[in-house]
């Protein structure tokens, strides 16, 4: 698999889930609630397991898990989210994913359309972008003393992951999402610390982006959806320029 770090987008990412951690709180409550519709046992539930991990990685307190898992399970009412999947098009031709979790999806909609029209994007039909996609699980350890490169190759291969890639900072594992589970928590149970795990979409190919104004208003598509409480993950092809 050709190289495609992530890397840098998860600190940056992190840095913003820092500073607006009520908002991550409830993107990933949805995400929880929605899991635990199939069962509220995380040992019987691997998607709510690997839900449970996202939440404790981004420091999640233990009572706000056992809420969302009782809204979706119905001990706190009945609270259904909806799963919707949207594609479109920013400036420059770049492809992008949006993946949605509502309770009411005729706003989300029309906040998802007004995202895209407002920064020069359009709204396409399902499955217009989504081909240019493969869907992983990827894990992302940060390089950092006491982890032995061999060692962690091993413990991912051996639970099933496809591939590893070494970037400068970071250790990135690929899996099939069918093997995800078994591959996070296998490095879990070996005291590997994961700074993000998560089943996600890879571009095939990436498009550069060479132009500052299609740079400046896909960066402020992408604020707009990382800013909505609806909007779970969104996914690109785009290929920024290196800052200095």
């Amino acid at each position: 698999m050709a190289g495609h770090s992530k890397w840098s987008n998860i600190k940056n990412r992190k840095g913003k889930a820092d500073a607006a951690r009520g908002k991550i709180f409830t993107k990933i409550g949805k995400e929880i609630s929605i899991a635990a519709k199939d069962g509220s046992d995380p040992e019987l539930n691997s998607r709510l397991k690997d839900a449970i991990a996202n939440a404790k990685s981004n420091n999640m307190p233990n009572d706000t898990i056992q809420r969302a898992i009782k809204r979706g399970s119905g001990e706190l009412g009945n609270i259904d989210y909806e799963e919707i999947v949207y594609e479109g098009y920013a400036p420059g031709g770049i492809a992008i994913i949006v993946n949605a979790l509502t309770e009411n999806k005729n706003r989300t909609a029309g906040d998802i359309r007004h995202i895209f029209d407002k920064n020069g994007g359009s709204l396409g039909s399902s499955g217009c972008v989504g081909w240019m996609f493969d869907k992983k699980g990827l894990i992302i350890v940060e390089k950092e003393d006491g982890i032995d490169e061999e060692e962690l190759i091993m413990l991912a291969l051996d639970a099933g992951a496809e591939d590893l890639i070494t970037e400068d900072d970071s250790y990135e594992i690929y899996t099939e999402p069918s093997t995800f589970s078994d591959v996070r928590l296998n490095l879990e149970n070996s005291g590997i610390n994961m700074v993000s795990a998560e089943i996600t979409m890879i571009p095939q190919n990436t498009v550069k982006i060479s132009s500052e104004d299609d740079i400046k208003r896909i960066n402020k598509m992408l604020d707009m959806f990382d800013d909505n409480d609806d909007v779970k993950d969104f996914y690109h092809n785009g290929d920024f320029p290196e800052c200095d």
